[in-house]
């Protein structure tokens, strides 16, 4: 397996990890139209392509055996220096295999040698397992909002993780 930066080739292959992700992630909680809804406004390929060229963002995939699998996505605030993982998905069917340790691994990596600290992780709040995720790379949980997903909004939990406090 490897990690790399994406590129405009990767937009289709992100979307399907995404749409693979939510509909194994979130049955009983998006419908499926607003799960298409949601990819669809966040990793639409005009919205993908715009991300891949932004300064302040990351934007890793995982490969392997020539097939992106999973992807991560941060970004950060040029001001107070906090860093933002948006998203990181792995896809159902490579999952348990330490695809996502690895794309959390290298994005948190990242974000650090941009000298970005703390690193906030967003995660819908019926998301357990996304919750456990973070928790066991050393995450500590923050504080609950919501967000707005294909016109619907959800409950959703911010986890935090310091440069000294990391795994």
């Amino acid at each position: 397996m490897s990690v790399r930066t994406a590129t405009p080739n990767d937009v289709t292959a992100i979307s399907r990890i995404a749409t693979a992700a939510w509909e194994t992630d979130y049955p009983d909680i998006l419908s499926r139209e607003t799960a298409e809804d949601g990819v669809r406004d966040w990793y639409g390929p005009e919205q993908l392509e715009s991300e891949l060229v932004e300064s302040q963002t990351i934007l890793l995939v995982a490969e392997r055996d020539g097939s992106v699998v999973g992807f991560a996505h941060a970004t950060w605030h040029e001001t107070d220096r906090e860093g933002y993982i948006l998203r990181l998905y792995v896809h159902p069917d490579h999952r348990r295999k330490g695809i996502g340790q690895t794309l959390l691994e290298r994005t948190c990596d990242e974000l650090f040698e941009h000298d970005i600290d703390p690193i906030n992780a967003m995660v819908l709040s019926a998301n357990e397992p996304g919750a456990e995720f973070y928790e066991g790379f050393g995450f500590e949980f923050a504080d609950e909002s919501e967000t707005e997903t294909g016109g619907e909004r959800h409950p959703e939990s911010r986890y935090v993780l310091d440069n000294e406090s990391r795994v």
